[in-house]
């Protein structure tokens, strides 16, 4: 050391450092174990990371519509659910806020079930018929955890939409999987729920009524 002190006050250039001796530095540097608290960080970070994102929704409103779509030659739309095997019903949904109009409801679940737009060029806002009826069921047991505790009945009312022949349909696939047009009593036979296949046997009453 004492050598080099005075080489370096003669100004003479000294050979660089051996590069051994910064490897091992920069082996020491890099291998120091990593404290506790950050390892455990990591794991925690990790295990949000990994684990599966649980999306809580609000419990379903027990109000909710059916809409009859059908063609003015009576042919109606139905649709097959995706999460029951043979289960063809007409649209229907819940409303998404307790004071949401069930015209607006029903409109809605239209546009999100078969991507037929109410209030279009092709399908304007009067051709969305609200019957002015009701009815109340019994909720299906496989579908209870949808809503509050202690909900068990639901208030369903019924609509028609009256559409263009040939109107073009687009399902949401996590909801539907096919879709087929039908003459109303056909499309009544082939509907899982029985209220549902009443209100589809009332289509020629009620629009008669309409026009009375």
């Amino acid at each position: 050391m004492r050598a080099r002190t005075a080489a370096l006050r003669c100004g003479k250039r000294l050979p660089a450092a051996p590069l051994v001796r910064h490897a091992a530095a920069t082996v020491l540097r890099y291998s120091l174990p990593v404290p506790k608290p950050c390892l455990a960080a990591a794991r925690t970070r990790r295990a949000l990371a990994e684990a599966p994102q649980v999306m809580t929704k609000p419990p379903k409103i027990p109000e909710s519509v059916l809409v009859v779509i059908h063609t003015a030659a009576l042919d109606v739309l139905i649709i097959k659910r995706a999460d029951q095997p043979g289960f063809w019903q007409s649209v229907t949904g819940a409303k998404d806020w307790l004071d949401e109009p069930l015209g607006a409801t029903a409109a809605r679940e239209v546009g999100e079930e078969t991507g037929i737009v109410v209030g279009s060029a092709a399908v304007p806002a009067e051709a969305l018929y609200d019957w002015r009826h009701q009815i109340d069921y019994a909720i299906y047991p496989h579908y209870l955890h949808r809503y509050a505790p202690g909900v068990t009945r639901n208030t369903e009312h019924w609509f028609s939409l009256e559409v263009p022949a040939g109107i073009a349909v687009t399902l949401s696939p996590r909801e539907h999987t096919d879709y087929v047009w039908l003459p109303y009593r056909e499309a009544a036979e082939r509907c899982y729920s029985p209220s549902n296949a009443e209100a589809i046997l009332q289509l020629p009453e009620r629009l008669a009524a309409r026009e009375a």
